[in-house]
């Protein structure tokens, strides 16, 4: 009996210690990696999407903050695409706990973008202009502070260029460091130094 409600204790703090990193004045820092391919065939060509970001909870499970997307895919003999962005993002943390107790120490999430985005594939039609992006996400807190993330997003880009529009739907990969904001006030004061 001792084993069990100790267990239910643990389970209890390790889930008031995942609440606490996404609470208002929280920083939120880390990234993702989409599009990830090493082609070891003949053609030998490489694709991937680097997307880090920062957000501030401004209330319990809302964070805003910013985004970059860089990609680069290159192909043997085809050329080098770039693919670029820079803007502001949103992400709110779902509190139901029936749907966060599916799996202990994680959280569902859903993030949306807005900002300057472009798509520059070496062959093919090119879109510059009005990036947006919306789609749910995933998030399992290996420690208190670091959470391991999937996140599915629909991201299109509407402007101009040869194109006037583009969409994808990635899958990416990442992680998120989340910092209480007292944390972050003992590392400023120690840089200080």
């Amino acid at each position: 009996m001792k084993r069990i409600i100790t267990f239910f204790v643990l389970l209890l703090v390790a889930q008031q210690t995942i609440n606490a990193q996404i609470q208002s004045g929280n920083v939120m820092v880390g990234g993702d990696i989409a599009k990830f391919n090493l082609s070891l065939d003949a053609g030998g060509n490489f694709n991937m999407l680097v997307n880090p970001k920062a957000a501030w909870f401004i209330r319990d499970n809302l964070a805003l903050g910013a985004y970059l997307t860089v990609g680069l895919n290159t192909a043997k003999d085809a050329g080098t695409g770039v693919t670029y962005g820079v803007g502001a993002l949103g992400r709110y943390y779902f509190n139901d706990k029936n749907l966060n107790d599916l799996i202990g120490h994680s959280r569902f999430f859903v993030e949306g973008n807005v900002g300057i985005e472009g798509d520059n594939p070496a062959v093919g039609d090119n879109t510059n202009g009005l990036g947006l992006g919306f789609g749910p996400g995933w998030a399992y807190f290996i420690t208190p502070n670091i959470g391991l993330e999937a996140l599915l997003k629909y991201q299109g880009i509407i402007g101009f260029g040869s194109k006037a529009t583009s969409s994808n739907l990635v899958l990416g990969v990442g992680f998120q460091i989340y910092l209480p904001t007292a944390r972050l006030r003992a590392i400023r004061k120690d840089m200080q130094k």
